[in-house]
């Protein structure tokens, strides 16, 4: 059940994206950060409040980590997409389910521990596979510092996703963690837009301010879901669902944008939600033999 929060905060994430692409052509990035954290930052607080969850926390550097990995991750992919070709910064950043399979296995050996979970790790590299087809990456000679920056934003975002299981088990409320993300969020996105300027209002289609508010609104939300299936999802499963969002974006592409999809890419697709499959399929099967298993 964790892995279809993870499956329905991709879809929210690649709809953001929808309006992002929109909103894109009256904003910058960085303002566009800074409107979808504040929007996002008023949203929680209702939600917050609705619930009766206090905004006081036990773990405050947890979430100060957190905010400030997701953070300078979601800059880094800005960055990413600025100076290389959008399908080879999308492919850096969802590289972050391999950094997540990279950094359980690299614990397990530090601490001496079995790992049991090589069928999962396949399962999520296979799903990487399928992006690598779908998204059929390129980079020139020119663009290698930006693929380091790109590679660190999916390096940065493995690590934000592992606090979030932190915060989990440790019984932080989903709602409160994205509440402070986005709190860094539209801290950063203010300085940035500092330093690179605001658009006048006067100068905004009314199309992009249409998308403001529900690109905050569909951050908080698949914030919700994805930290929701982090923090009681098994982690390998969640991280190979996460891709299901590449089918998504292509899925909106084609609909919105008549953009055309190669018969590999349609291939890369079936490569994806097959590993999802197959991750479900192992994680159910296993489970109830590995109970202590499942982050």
């Amino acid at each position: 059940m964790q892995a279809l929060w993870m499956v329905l905060g991709a879809f929210l994430f690649a709809t953001m994206a929808v309006g992002i692409k929109f909103a894109s052509t009256s904003f910058g990035t960085a303002e566009l950060v800074f409107y979808r954290g504040i929007v996002s930052v008023l949203f929680m607080a209702v939600v917050l409040r609705a619930r009766r969850t206090p905004l006081r926390t036990p773990v405050p550097m947890m979430h100060l980590w957190r905010s400030t990995v997701g953070v300078l991750s979601l800059s880094a992919w800005f960055y990413a997409i600025a100076h290389l070709p959008l399908a080879t910064a999308m492919t850096l950043n969802y590289m972050s389910g391999v950094w997540v399979a990279a950094f359980i296995v690299g614990g397990a050996l530090l601490y001496g521990q079995p790992q049991r979970q090589g069928p999962l790790m396949g399962t999520v590299l296979l799903g990487f596979a399928g992006v690598v087809m779908t998204l059929r990456p390129t980079i020139d000679q020119n663009q290698l510092f930006a693929g380091v920056i790109g590679l660190l934003s999916g390096m940065g975002a493995a690590l934000a996703y592992l606090q979030v299981t932190a915060l989990g088990k440790v019984g932080e409320p989903e709602v409160r963690t994205v509440f402070y993300f986005s709190v860094g969020t539209a801290v950063v996105g203010a300085v940035g837009s500092l330093f690179t300027g605001f658009t006048p209002w006067s100068e905004v289609s009314w199309t992009a301010a249409a998308w403001v508010i529900p690109i905050g609104v569909l951050a908080s939300l698949g914030q919700w879901c994805m930290t929701r299936a982090y923090s009681h999802g098994a982690t390998l499963v969640v991280a190979s669902m996460q891709y299901t969002g590449i089918v998504f974006a292509s899925i909106y592409s084609l609909a919105l944008f008549g953009e055309y999809i190669a018969p590999i890419g349609w291939a890369g697709i079936a490569v994806i939600v097959a590993s999802g499959v197959l991750a479900t399929a192992l994680r159910s099967r296993a489970l109830p033999d590995t109970p202590a298993e499942d982050h």
